[in-house]
């Protein structure tokens, strides 16, 4: 059996939504085993007094190969068969956590071998991310695109609303290796359906297929960088990055340290997220969003500021009014991703899109990671909120700019000509990885 087949219009969308249920029962068991590493991380390191550097090395580690190897991930994912790619990030990341499971068994874990598997799972989820990205178009029929978009969403709500406290519980009832198994067996769930059912590849012109992979790579950049108007954002981007990675790296901190709380309350703040982004959620798919989207983000970057900001300004005997910032945070994160990601899914041709999303997800985090390096040590020395301040502000900032710029405030206007250009992967797609593009907390929350 081959999969160089393309897609046809006609699809199933069976297969797909096999896949997609394996891959929930893998994001949920990493969700779960996220949240206890980052709070046994958390406990651990407060008793040696530089917390916030333990943290927001952990949130650096993470990183780290998706700004490194990015671009050339997305070159090799646009070549390499995209099933077998998910099967081997999938397996990587269970292999790694096998040999993490064995050394809290065995009472040998040190910080650095945490930092060092955290890497390695990184790794493989910068190449399974774009991998099922890119391949969703060639899967999904054009009429149900959007359906996709908007249950994923949800998803990533309702796993953040689920994880936080199933991992809770199990950090308090379970040891960390077992706690570990979780992950090792949904990897497994995630990775059987990819062994039996067939994943088309795009086809690849005799010209692209003669191509190395650097030139593969220069071609996606080239395509960005050709593209203003997402040039623009990404460099936004950049800036919104630099900051709300490095404040939601070290919420852990400013749940147990400003607030005086437990792993529990850091379950409740993570929960509350979620269910604001399922309710964001939902009422965008009923409302739709004004005519323009770029509006409808521009409008959501804001507020989202305005939530980030008020999580940097509230007392410490404002628990309560903290998990109402991150409600509305969460609220907001729908709104500001709802459009940017449809834009640039329907104006590329579906064998560029794992180079465009690999470059993207590189630019978009390369200037966070070396703040969140340096946030350590400054929220040590002036306090976790100031990264709050000072990320809400930029957010606010930031949507004023958008809708300012011309090339940005008509940048659906240019997707729509750039569609007459190339053949589009779809019509409407409301993606759930806009996060990537420019503006999304979730990756740092996890």
């Amino acid at each position: 059996m081959t999969d160089q087949t393309a897609a046809q219009p006609d699809k199933p969308i069976g297969p797909f939504l096999t896949i997609w249920t394996g891959q929930v029962f893998s994001l949920l068991g990493s969700e779960i085993v996220q949240f206890a590493l980052i709070w046994y991380l958390t406990v651990r390191a407060t008793s040696t007094g530089n917390s916030a550097t333990v943290l927001t090395l952990a949130t650096a580690f993470q990183m780290l190969p998706t700004v490194l190897a990015g671009p050339f991930v997305g070159a090799l994912i646009d070549r390499w068969n995209r099933r077998l790619t998910m099967i081997g990030a999938d397996g990587l990341v269970a292999v790694s956590t096998i040999v993490l499971a064995l050394l809290f068994a065995f009472d040998k874990v040190e910080i650095w071998h945490i930092y060092a598997i955290m890497l390695i799972r990184a790794a493989g989820q910068t190449f399974h991310r774009p991998a099922m990205q890119a391949t969703t178009p060639l899967m999904v029929p054009d009429k149900h695109l959007t359906r996709i978009g908007g249950l994923n969403q949800i998803l990533n709500g309702g796993l953040t609303i689920i994880s936080a406290p199933i991992g809770t519980a199990l950090y308090g009832l379970l040891p960390m290796h077992n706690i570990l198994m979780v992950d090792i067996v949904t990897a497994g769930i995630a990775i059987s359906p990819l062994l039996f059912i067939k994943v088309p590849q795009p086809e690849r012109t005799p010209e692209s297929s003669a191509n190395t992979v650097l030139q593969d790579m220069v071609a996606g950049f080239r395509y960005v960088w050709s593209w203003t108007g997402l040039m623009i954002i990404l460099v936004m981007a950049a800036l919104i990055n630099f900051l709300l990675n490095p404040a939601f790296a070290l919420l852990p901190l400013l749940v147990s340290q400003h607030l005086g709380k437990s792993a529990i309350e850091f379950g409740w703040m993570n929960s509350a997220f979620g269910i604001g982004v399922i309710a964001g959620g939902l009422t965008l798919s009923i409302w739709g969003g004004f005519k323009k989207k770029i509006l409808t983000s521009m409008s959501g970057l804001m507020l989202m500021g305005v939530g980030v900001l008020a999580l940097g300004l509230i007392p410490s005997n404002g628990f309560i009014l903290a998990l109402a910032a991150m409600a509305f945070t969460g609220i907001m994160m729908p709104f500001t991703n709802g459009g940017i990601g449809a834009l640039v899914q329907s104006a590329a041709a579906p064998e560029m899109q794992g180079r465009i999303f690999a470059v993207v997800g590189s630019f978009a985090m390369g200037l966070s990671l070396i703040s969140t390096v340096l946030s350590g040590p400054i929220a040590d020395a002036l306090g976790v909120q100031s990264w709050f301040v000072a990320g809400g502000v930029v957010c606010m900032l930031m949507a004023v700019a958008g809708l300012v710029i011309p090339a940005v405030r008509n940048i659906e206007e240019d997707a729509n000509a750039r569609k007459g250009e190339s053949a589009p992967a779809s019509e409407e797609l409301a993606s759930d990885e806009a996060a990537d593009l420019a503006l999304s907390t979730e990756a740092a929350l996890d």
